[in-house]
């Protein structure tokens, strides 16, 4: 076997391939104007307030951490369902460490349980070769488990705790811009077409900020630019592509395998660590809520990168903000959106398909708008039951969209033996 080592690659070589550089520009400038114009034809003032998108910042970070630590293990080709079970490790280790010596130290003891589990995980993938799926359910049955007993163990003597909640946990701090808050919430208040949703959008990133979230940014900064912009994330990436070919290049696949789980699993656990010292300042059993799975999610929709990952984990996480505050009346407001979209993708179909081709699916696109379309003419609000389901119904849908789409990484999955070739 060859000892070669691969050699530095220079930057223009590890650019990516996908979408182009002005795509998420232009997509978020686009929704921001498509948002805008939908909030002053149907006065859902909600759909993009300040409050809202802080709701759902908080609410996307644990999801983006998750998935995040599932794009780590699958791009080095190590499925991992697991993240559930490694986030309520984390959710346990940020409390105890937490509650004992204060949230800095918490935010390590959430990263270092969750790195147990994924070391676990690891472990039984990487070295033993177990099949990832089986391990990873094993992981989350054993996270679940070991969470429970462990907060009966530590939390029940405790004042103000529980065997199944944590005392309440000192904050992590906040930041804002100092005097700018105040002038951004007068022009939101303005609720003038775009300049109300620009400063409602300003507000909600530069005021009262948490700092983990300020890390968990940087964290999916700082990924991107390890995995694709560097000679480390080409090795790593090369194990979950072509990990017999990444070996005859000197390359050890087991070792890069066996970190990036241990990273993922460190993620996820401080995604467990988000939810008790930010979300909720204290341990609750089942906290999570399957937070991974929906992280998991994200990290699919996103196609296996940082950027869609993100895009991924605010769009659900807005979903469950609008939800948690009982808007009916916003969900009520993006019929009228929605409906336009399928009614103006049919026509297209139908006139791209005018030749001799089937028709059918343009049609049922634009029967399925012309109901939308009705549903928002005749009614005022969405119903509650309905608003409850909106995360939910968001993450099938988005799944189901974007399936065309994706491409995982060509060996995620599969069982490596060192020196054996395809």
């Amino acid at each position: 076997m060859s000892t070669a080592t691969l050699t530095p690659i220079a930057p223009e070589a590890l650019k990516a391939t996908g979408r182009p550089r002005w795509y998420w520009p232009v997509v978020l400038i686009g929704s921001l104007l498509v948002i805008s114009t939908v909030r002053v034809i149907t006065g859902a003032n909600d759909i993009d307030s300040s409050g809202a998108l802080a709701a759902a910042i908080g609410l996307a970070m644990p999801l983006a951490l998750a998935g995040l630590g599932g794009l780590w293990s699958e791009r080095a080709g190590v499925t991992n369902i697991g993240l559930e079970g490694m986030m309520i490790l984390g959710t346990w280790g940020g409390a105890f460490f937490g509650y004992h010596y204060g949230p800095w130290v918490g935010i390590l003891g959430a990263i270092f349980m969750g790195a147990i589990g994924g070391a676990i995980h690891a472990v039984a993938t990487v070295i033993f070769g177990v099949d990832h799926i089986v391990s990873g359910v094993a992981v989350n049955l054993l996270g679940a488990g070991a969470g429970s007993y462990l907060a009966v163990r530590t939390f029940s003597n405790l004042p103000g705790g529980g065997p199944t909640q944590s005392p309440p946990l000192q904050k992590l701090p906040d930041l804002s811009i100092p005097g700018l808050g105040e002038v951004l919430l007068g022009w939101e208040k303005s609720g003038i077409w775009l300049l109300a949703d620009i400063a409602g959008v300003l507000r909600a990133v530069t005021t009262d900020v948490n700092i983990l979230v300020i890390i968990a940014v940087g964290l999916l900064i700082g990924s991107w630019w390890l995995l694709w912009r560097t000679p480390f994330g080409l090795r790593l990436r090369s194990c979950g592509e072509a990990p017999h070919a990444a070996e005859t290049l000197g390359v050890n696949v087991l070792r890069f395998k066996f970190l990036a789980v241990v990273v993922s699993g460190a993620l996820a656990g401080l995604a467990g660590g988000f939810l008790v010292l930010v979300a909720s300042n204290l341990y609750r059993e089942g906290q999570t809520g399957g937070r991974g799975y929906i992280g998991l999610a994200a990290m699919i929709f996103g196609n296996w990168r940082p950027g869609g990952l993100a895009a991924g984990a605010m769009l659900f996480g807005y979903a469950d903000a609008i939800q948690l505050r009982g808007r009916g009346d916003v969900i009520h407001a993006y019929l009228l959106p929605i409906g336009l979209m399928l009614l103006a993708w049919g026509v297209w179909q139908l006139v791209r398909r005018a030749q001799g081709k089937p028709i059918t699916g343009a049609l049922w696109r634009m029967a399925l708008a012309l109901v939308v379309l009705a549903w928002y003419a005749l009614t005022t609000e969405v119903p509650a039951e309905f608003t409850s389901m909106t995360p939910y119904i968001a993450t099938l849908l988005v799944l189901a969209f974007s399936s065309q789409r994706l491409r995982m990484p060509a060996a995620d999955g599969q069982i490596y033996r060192k020196g054996e070739a395809n």
